[in-house]
């Protein structure tokens, strides 16, 4: 019963919706940083203006790590980091809304049974 009402659920509910358009999905942090260049004189860097960078923070293997990320690929990076705390939060919403199915339909079928009992 267990395995046939997640499989109803994922099929019935708005759930399998919801997450179609939620590709692609990352879980981490988008920072625009100002740094110093490597060359010894850069005369932004001599002026003490800095060089804009984007690092990508994300934890792999339970350790945080740092990226830099191309210009051109922050945009479709922001939209991955949206898209992925939107899908933690539908994650986070199904086990109650499981529970809450289970339970509908465990009473259902205990009102079923107790009327044909009665009957």
């Amino acid at each position: 019963m267990r395995k046939e009402l997640l499989s109803t659920f994922v099929a019935d509910s708005r759930f399998e919706r919801q997450i179609k358009g939620l590709w692609p999905a990352l879980k981490g942090s988008l920072a625009k940083i100002n740094k110093p260049c490597i060359r010894k004189y850069c005369a932004a860097c001599q002026r003490g203006d800095k060089h804009p960078a984007w690092i990508l923070t994300a934890a792999q293997k339970g350790r945080r790590r740092c990226l830099y990320v191309p210009e051109e690929l922050v945009p479709t990076l922001q939209q991955a980091i949206q898209n992925g705390r939107k899908l933690e939060s539908l994650l986070c919403a199904v086990g109650p809304a499981i529970i809450k199915a289970y339970r509908s339909q465990r009473d259902r079928q205990k009102n079923a049974k107790n009327f044909a009992s009665k009957s």
